[in-house]
Parts: structure tokens; sequence; C-alpha cells
């Protein structure tokens, strides 16, 4: 197994008692296990975006080099994986709705 993804994992199972001990007092459990998954939509989407935006921006400045001209096409690839990181917020605010 990649030791990287051993790294997240062990790192997630190790914070989710933190997410439980900072659950509201009334909500118990429950808002612990919703905190933690607004953590995980915004942690995740994050490192996806990430990703894309390494990969992408690696790619756009090899083909900016020989093209110059492609620059608005290749701004247009770099912003696009940008949609995934505002889908993650998205996500964490509705749930972080129902914590209240």
């Amino acid at each position: 197994m990649n030791h990287k993804l051993v790294r997240v994992l062990a790192l997630l199972v190790v914070a989710a008692p933190f997410t439980l001990a900072f659950a509201q007092n009334d909500g118990g459990v429950t808002a612990g296990l919703i905190a933690f998954a607004a953590a995980l939509a915004i942690g995740i989407s994050a490192i996806a975006t990430a990703w894309a935006m390494a990969a992408i921006g690696t790619a756009g400045v090899g083909a900016l080099v020989e093209r110059p001209a492609a620059f608005g096409q290749i701004l247009i690839y770099l912003v696009i994986p940008e949609t995934i990181i505002i889908f993650g917020f998205v996500i964490a605010f509705l749930l972080n709705g129902q914590v209240g």
C-alpha cells in the first residue's frame, strides 16, 4: 500500500475522536460526526483540487512555452478544478447548518 495513503488514513483515525470532543453538548456524537464529515468534505476536495492543479499546471507551462498564444485556454483549464473545492465548501456549509 502507498505510504502516503497510509499516513492520510492514520491521520483520519487519529483526528476522529477530536471531532467528537468538540461536539456540542446537546448534539452528542451525531454533531461530532457531522463536523467530521464537513472537515472531510473540505479536506478531500482540497487535496483533489491540488492534485488536479499540479497536473494541469505542469502541462500548461509546457504548452505555454511551445505556444504562447494559448495562455487564455490554459488559464481556463487551471480555473476548472477550483470548482471542486467550491463544491466542498458548499457541502461543508450545508452540513454545518445541521450541527447548530
